[in-house]
């Protein structure tokens, strides 16, 4: 059972770590504080395989409409992506790709919303970027210097997603072999370099807490491990990038109160000080980020 106590040790082993700060810019129009104010980014999903079917918009109109909904109960970034994670979801190609997120991103920039895209694909990156889209929520470790180009060619911001692997369809078992914290660390500094080269300013870091590794299939060791990698979030931002996190499910724990997970595993990155909250859950992780800050 977490408590105090492992919290309390927590901050004993890594006090200098706590105290970092991360680098502040604009996106788009708007500037986010990290250091002071955490941001929010809601989910959707044109992918009908999208388990959360809340998230899932089949038409260009209701993603555009949940788009703004969503910008309306507090998400600052919209993040869309056209392919599913999950293991048996079909690929989807760079055109049929392209042809799900275009018309959305030109409307909800046409709406003055801002606009990640997830992808890994560089044609798909491109045509994104050219399409108004203001992040590349980048799910790939390949061809990172192409992508990075077109990025920075935009004066577009990135999330690099630490991801073991080429792409997150195409991973196998997590290696637990050594500190995640200082794995993922070293393959941050190492994309953050590549970044920074290609001429990259703007960057985030999503340690990439999803489902898709084939030994995190079992509830009990990926929750455990999201958990871990949640609290010790304020460890990867001695980088001096905020870091984002994709919320998780937990829909074993949670069964038929699922929708509940989200603002729960909240809490802990809050603790963790995540910088950037991606949710399909706006308005409850508003709640619980506004009523953490009343303390």
């Amino acid at each position: 059972m977490l408590g105090l106590e492992q919290l309390a040790e927590l901050l004993e082993q890594n006090r200098a770590a706590a105290k970092a700060r991360v680098k502040e810019f604009t996106i788009g129009d708007k500037h986010f504080p990290f250091n002071s104010r955490p941001a929010i980014m809601g989910v959707i999903n044109l992918s009908a395989d999208s388990w959360y079917r809340e998230s899932v918009c089949l038409t260009a109109e209701s993603a555009v409409r949940r788009g703004k909904v969503m910008r309306d109960q507090g998400a600052e970034i919209i993040d869309i992506g056209a392919e599913s994670t999950l293991a048996q979801a079909a690929r989807v190609d760079e055109a049929g790709q392209n042809s799900k997120l275009l018309p959305v991103i030109r409307a909800l920039r046409e709406s003055d919303v801002l606009v990640s895209v997830e992808t890994y694909q560089p044609s798909v990156t491109r045509a994104c970027l050219e399409a108004g889209a203001n992040i590349l929520n980048l799910t790939g470790s390949d061809r990172t210097d192409e992508l990075f180009r077109m990025v920075a060619a935009h004066d577009a911001a990135v999330i690099i997603c630490y991801v073991q692997g080429k792409n997150v369809r195409e991973v196998g078992d997590f290696d637990f072999s050594a500190d995640s914290i200082v794995l993922m660390q070293d393959y941050f500094a190492r994309q953050i370099e590549i970044a920074a080269r290609n001429g990259v300013e703007k960057i985030l870091l999503d340690p990439g807490l999803g489902f898709y590794y084939r030994n995190l299939q079992d509830s009990s060791v990926r929750v455990r491990h999201q958990m871990t990698v949640f609290l010790n979030t304020f460890r990867l931002r001695t980088l001096g990038f905020p870091i984002c996190h994709a919320l998780p499910h937990g829909f074993e724990y949670f069964g038929e109160e699922v929708r509940c997970a989200e603002p729960f595993f909240a809490v802990l990155a809050a603790l963790g000080k995540t910088d950037l909250f991606r949710t399909h859950e706006v308005p409850r992780i508003k709640a619980v980020l506004d009523t953490m800050r009343v303390f």
